[in-house]
């Protein structure tokens, strides 16, 4: 293999496919990258047998062929080399080793053989249905704060999503839940979802995902099975296993009943969480909401360190009630509000509360509260 081609493209592609790669790995092959050429272009693809990623962009090439490098050495090598230069990679005539030169910097990796390396993309589609990147990128925005990380329930460490029929209309949902919050979002379903299977997108794909979708005029093509989803964001191919489990009953604890109505200004709200937490010692330590008519009282309580309180002007008309919930749980949802006001809708000290956001009724969220 002998091809040039443009710091600045090859960089972009690696930096897109490295992050797959696991730091540490007991399997020599799946801490490189597999390097690939033909016609005018080079194909990068990396694994860590979940989760895939290729991405063909455009070279010289004089030789095709292909080889494994490592490949977060490749991609520092690449970071650290100048702007705007062009850079060759060639491989010996054993295969054993690469040559990346650029300018006066020379450097030789050593190669295991291609043949070696794992390949995800086995398999039949069922369902293939094309999504605006922006819409899709709205789904995982607003529900993958609330993805557990308790590996024990790993039916919860990803994002459900599925088609739902709501009020006549056929949508496309999102839900993450790690079983103290639930976020829920909604899209129109697009052409060739119905009846596609509900999947559980893991964790690590849905990082990923995001960082992928940063370009908004992308319409991405997702196709779905029992096991794998395969995503299409332009040049770039991402292939994941789903999570092999049953998401549960989430309907059953969004509350339907609870009638005491609080609406409150979202960023005033946020700030004063912010603050009155600061004199908790642990990031998960309840702040306290005493709610009277127009007006909102939080509290934060530290044996260790002191207490903290702040009022503030809301919108309240139901029987006084006090509140605990986790303060960061309450800015992880805040954060996702898009309008200026949040609706609280609350029932008692020792249930759920539904949270919804004024500007957006295509997402809504779960809090439990705590004890205080």
């Amino acid at each position: 293999m002998r091809i040039t081609l443009e710091r600045s493209n090859l960089l972009k592609s690696l930096n897109h496919v490295h992050r797959v790669v696991e730091r540490r790995n007991t399997i020599p092959i799946l801490s490189n990258v597999l390097l690939r050429s033909d016609g005018a272009s080079l194909e990068m693809k990396a694994t860590d047998l979940d989760l895939e990623i290729t991405e063909a962009t455009p070279a010289q090439v004089e030789q095709a062929g292909a080889t494994t490098v490592p490949a977060h050495l490749l991609y520092d090598i690449v970071r650290k080399l100048p702007d705007g230069s062009e850079v060759l990679l060639a491989t010996n005539a054993e295969g054993t080793a690469m040559t990346v030169a650029s300018g006066r910097s020379k450097f030789s990796l050593q190669c295991l053989p291609q043949s070696d390396f794992p390949d995800l993309t086995a398999g039949s589609f069922s369902h293939s249905f094309r999504v605006k990147a922006t819409d899709l990128k709205m789904l995982i925005d607003r529900t993958q704060f609330a993805i557990s990380t308790e590996e024990t329930r790993y039916y919860l460490n990803g994002i459900f999503m599925h088609t739902v029929e709501n009020k006549g209309e056929l949508k496309l949902r999102a839900v993450a839940t790690d079983g103290h919050r639930l976020a829920r979002a909604d899209i129109e379903a697009p052409a060739g979802s119905e009846g596609m299977p509900g999947v559980i997108v893991p964790r690590k794909t849905v990082s990923e995902l995001q960082k992928l979708l940063d370009n908004p005029d992308v319409v991405v093509t997702v196709e779905v099975s029992d096991a794998k989803i395969r995503l299409t964001i332009g040049s770039i191919i991402m292939t994941s296993k789903l999570i092999d489990g049953t998401f549960p009953d989430y309907q059953r604890v969004i509350p339907a009943n609870n009638d005491k109505e609080l609406r409150v200004d979202c960023q005033s709200f946020a700030q004063a969480v912010d603050r009155v937490s600061t004199i908790s010692s642990e990031r998960g330590r309840a702040v306290k909401l005493a709610l009277n008519e127009g007006q909102m009282t939080l509290t934060v309580n530290n044996p260790d360190s002191g207490s903290a309180t702040e009022e503030l002007p809301v919108g309240y008309e139901s029987d006084p009630l006090e509140i605990g919930f986790n303060a960061k749980y309450l800015l992880d949802i805040t954060a996702q509000l898009t309008g200026s006001e949040a609706v609280f809708m609350l029932a008692d000290p020792g249930s759920p509360t539904l949270v919804r956001d004024l500007a957006a009724d295509d997402a809504l969220y779960v809090l439990m509260p705590m004890r205080v």
